[in-house]
């Protein structure tokens, strides 16, 4: 967006959205404090997605004494997949549900900050009620509801936090999601050990409770978007929102906003739930990307959750499987934080997913020497560790593709590709338990297929973000423009 504003002579100058909000290097470092501390606010939701996405791997496995998980107490018998699978299951779909009904209101009604309230309110609550399922179905209906509520967390933190910050940051900043995610992945086999004695249900309350706390902070101190605010309309919230955060220069604040230069593509946003998702059809570089980009989360969803959820029937130590696996994640985030300014999106994300496929595959093949095993093992802990690279990469690669208008929809039906890959590997885990290769194998040969869609999408590696459809086709033609002419 750009603006019309006064400057210190008086004189009328035009800036960019950019250059409003987000400090310079010689400004104050308690103004951009301000902006960090409520990025990772925000982002700290991540831990809470990650504990509601992973306890199945401790409450419904089968685990000594006979209370400890869903399977011993309510004698399920572990053969059968339908019904043991069935809460996990019930949770994907809750997720599914959710990301399809609750995706659009962060861009259009209901904003980022009240979505990412809601979400997280409403998954505190539900996970607090499973604790005192009185059955399987009840559980599962409770899942259900804990994935619904799930759904649009992590979309909504990425946006809310990536918005308030300028393109030199806005890749850092998306990482501090990752890591919180992987300090509430950390977090359960921890607290599984530590229950290993008692009730499953004590799982779910220990996860509830801080949970509700954390959304009513949300509530009291989060700030909405300005880019959402502005493409909405509502400047003056918008200058509000900036003062609030402190993230711009006093000199700055002072100027007043004339007019916008444009006119704001989805003026109709607040009548039509489903704008979002009718521009993203309609426009055939953006159907082009979106479909490309839910062909690759396919792939990375399927792999992502698949192999944490498979880590039961290994031959180690569940807890010390868990931990290893969410210990893989920390390292993948620290390395997309120091990386993701120096490196094209395109590239990196062909390049992990091509070796979590290989290191996928690797894992059960045969090999005739002693330590098979651990070198299996290591093999898994590789691809599973790339996986969640690629992850990383492609929700932020995924914010930066489309415009303030539809990024939260975007990213919302990129998860919910992710979600939907991630529903077929319990299918697979079964599958898994009769032969190696009908789990990892298959693992391996998607995710690496699913990299190849890369090359559809164009690099996004140092480019502003844009606000409108207008916006961010123009761009695509200047960028296909200066291609044709270094050709």
């Amino acid at each position: 967006m750009r603006f019309e504003v006064l400057n210190g002579d008086g004189q009328s100058v035009t800036e960019t959205e950019d250059e409003l909000r987000f400090p310079s290097c010689g400004e104050p470092v308690r103004s951009r404090g301000r902006s960090r501390t409520h990025a990772l606010l925000v982002s700290f939701s991540w831990a809470f997605d990650a504990q509601q996405t992973f306890i199945t791997v401790f409450t419904d496995a089968q685990l000594p004494p006979p209370s400890s998980s869903i399977i011993s107490e309510w004698a399920l018998k572990p053969e059968d997949p339908l019904l043991t699978g069935l809460p996990a299951s019930s949770f994907f779909m809750g997720c599914l549900v959710g990301g399809l009904a609750l995706s659009t209101l962060a861009d259009t009604t209901v904003g980022r900050k009240n979505m990412l309230f809601f979400s997280t309110l409403l998954m505190s609550l539900s996970s607090f009620l499973a604790a005192f399922a009185p059955d399987l179905w009840a559980y599962s209906s409770l899942k259900f509801l804990i994935g619904f509520g799930r759904a649009t967390i992590g979309t909504s933190a990425l946006v809310l936090a990536t918005e308030a910050v300028g393109k030199q940051r806005r890749g850092q900043v998306g990482v501090l999601g990752f890591i919180c995610f992987t300090l509430g992945f950390l977090s359960l086999p921890a607290m599984a050990y530590l229950n290993r004695n008692s009730s499953w249900r004590n799982l779910y309350l220990y996860t509830s409770i801080p949970t509700f706390f954390y959304s009513v902070l949300v509530k009291l101190l989060a700030r909405e978007s300005p880019r959402w605010l502005l493409v909405q309309g509502r400047k003056e919230e918008a200058i509000s929102t900036l003062k609030s955060m402190a993230s711009i220069s006093q000199n700055t604040l002072s100027l007043a906003i004339s007019k916008m230069s444009h006119i704001e593509e989805n003026s109709n946003g607040n009548v039509y739930l489903l704008s979002a998702i009718r521009a993203l059809v309609h426009r055939k570089w953006a159907l082009r990307r979106i479909l490309a980009i839910m062909a690759m989360g396919i792939g990375i969803g399927l792999v992502y959750y698949g192999m944490p959820l498979g880590l039961a029937s290994l031959s180690f130590n569940l807890y010390l499987s868990v931990t290893f696996n969410a210990l893989s994640e920390l390292p993948s985030s620290l390395l997309t934080f120091v990386l993701i300014d120096k490196f094209n999106r395109r590239s990196a994300l062909w390049v992990f997913t091509m070796l979590s496929g290989i290191f996928s595959v690797l894992s059960v093949v045969e090999m005739k020497v002693l330590w098979t095993t651990e070198l299996q093992i290591a093999f898994e802990l590789v691809s599973f560790f790339s996986a969640c690279t690629s992850f990383n990469i492609y929700l932020i690669y995924t914010t930066e593709l489309f415009p303030t208008c539809v990024r939260n929809s975007a990213l919302a039906m990129a998860r919910q590709a992710v979600v939907l890959g991630g529903a077929f590997s319990p299918m697979l885990v079964a599958a898994g338990k009769k032969g190696r290769f009908g789990c990892y194998g298959v693992f391996g040969l998607v995710i690496g297929l699913s990299g190849v869609f890369a090359v559809c999408l164009p690099e996004t590696h140092g480019r502003a973000l844009c606000d409108t459809m207008d916006e961010e086709e123009e761009e695509g033609e200047k960028e296909k423009f200066d291609c044709d002419v270094l050709a």
